[in-house]
């Protein structure tokens, strides 16, 4: 009687364990610092809030479509996944999901974010996302990661696209404002990458990828992130005058100069401790890039809104 009366339980477990599973490939916790740039895009665009049902079928689509993308890029680095050990314990090195069985998944996530956001928003945002979700996985992925330092810098496409599909998603087109927030996130990209990429540089050299900090020296690695942390706060601070007909003000232009001037002491900082040969510490630059992100995207909201 306990054995029959505990198949159930058995079962209930095995099955959490492959929703885990198939949850992890999707990277959540890359896919809300995706969203995060989406719903300030959005309310630039609507300059106040846009519908509910927009607004929700836009966020729902952007999360299935950046999980999709993860979801081939988990497919097609399962062989470099189980070198580094950053990555050894993900479902696919681990055994616990089939290649094919995550390929499938890659497939029905993709069809069904880009059929929500063309039924539910607009052809451009279907389309914008179809691209993206190609460029990550293909163009990122198969053709430049493996293949040259350069990888994340034109990978840094895709992960601002979020920008354009959610203004794309309420207007149908495509403006100046959008074009400049997309220009931040994919400046901010670079020091935000490459200080995760210096933490986990003898992973990425274990599996042979050619990552910035992997091919440089720690000091042209400093020097570059704090080139590119100052054209991020340089094109944040380009947001006001060009999207003053949105909503921005003064507001999000004092915060942007705040936060831009603490995101840049602290590169330098960075590039300081690599000169003294003292330890780097990248990671506290890497969290302050998250940080500074998500800060800077809720002064938009708040601007557009107040």
């Amino acid at each position: 009687m306990t054995a029959v009366s505990e198949r159930p339980a058995v079962a209930a477990r095995r099955l959490s364990a492959v929703v885990r599973s198939y949850v992890a490939l999707t990277k959540p916790r890359i896919i809300e610092l995706l969203l995060v740039t989406t719903l300030p895009a959005m309310l630039l665009a609507a300059r106040g809030w846009p519908s509910w049902r927009l607004l929700v079928a836009t966020m729902v689509g952007g999360a299935l479509a950046a999980g999709a993308a993860n979801v081939f890029n988990c497919y097609v680095d399962r062989d470099i996944d189980q070198l580094m050990h950053r990555t050894e314990r993900r479902p696919l090195p681990m055994g616990e999901i089939t290649p094919r069985a995550a390929l499938g998944f890659g497939v029905v996530l993709t069809v069904a974010s880009i059929g929500l956001l063309a039924a539910a928003t607009t052809l451009l945002a279907a389309g914008l996302t179809a691209g993206s979700i190609f460029y990550y996985a293909v163009v990122y992925t198969i053709v430049l990661k493996r293949h040259t330092r350069h990888s994340t810098l034109f990978g840094g496409v895709p992960g601002a696209a979020p920008v354009l599909i959610g203004w794309a998603a309420v207007t149908g087109s495509l403006a100046w404002p959008a074009v400049v927030f997309f220009g931040v996130v994919f400046c901010w990209q670079l020091p935000h990458f490459w200080a995760l990429a210096m933490r986990f540089r003898a992973d990425y050299a274990r599996a042979d990828v050619p990552m910035l900090p992997v091919v440089a020296t720690p000091l042209s690695v400093g020097r570059q992130t704090v080139v590119w942390t100052w054209l991020t706060v340089a094109v944040s601070l380009t947001l006001w005058p060009v999207a003053r007909g949105y909503g921005i003000g003064w507001l999000y232009t004092v915060v942007a100069a705040g936060l831009g001037l603490w995101f840049a002491v602290e590169a330098r900082r960075l590039l300081g401790r690599i000169r003294r040969a003292e330890e780097a510490r990248p990671m506290q630059l890497f969290h302050i890039s998250i940080t500074y992100m998500a800060l800077l995207s809720a002064a938009i909201i708040v601007d557009v809104l107040v």
